[in-house]
């Protein structure tokens, strides 16, 4: 019988995602697209308390401010022992980063590692390209 077998670590719940480290920069250049990747994006899978890491990509196209990069690095690890599905972490990046930059097109995209054979990549966008 294997001593890990239904294991599970305490996790923290979505309140402890920090918004509040998000900081903007005003921007008036021209109509341009900005990407941003990370691949040290983690979380806490919530069914069984193991850690889910991700590459996250966020593009849009600023309407008058741009995000800080080192606060969206704190907003990140906000998440590393949030216990949230994968699906629900995606949709949470889009709309907080959304609703800071009400920018003209967003897309948030993550990809997580394999995890018993099976890959899992999400993907909201909204606006015009």
């Amino acid at each position: 019988m294997a001593k890990a077998e239904g294991k599970s670590y305490k996790f923290d719940g979505e309140s402890k995602i920090d918004t509040t480290v998000l900081e903007t920069i005003g921007y008036d250049g021209e109509e341009q697209s900005i990407e941003y990747t990370t691949n040290e994006f983690s979380s806490v899978c919530p069914f069984s308390g193991l850690p889910d890491f991700a590459k996250v990509t966020i593009k849009y196209i600023p309407a008058g401010k741009i995000v800080e990069l080192k606060s969206l690095k704190y907003y990140f690890i906000s998440f590393r022992n949030v216990g949230i599905y994968q699906e629900k972490a995606t949709d949470r990046i889009f709309k907080d980063i959304y609703s800071l930059l009400k920018p003209k097109y967003m897309m948030a995209e993550t990809i997580y590692n394999t995890r018993g054979g099976i890959d899992s990549k999400c993907f909201i966008e909204k606006g015009k390209k």
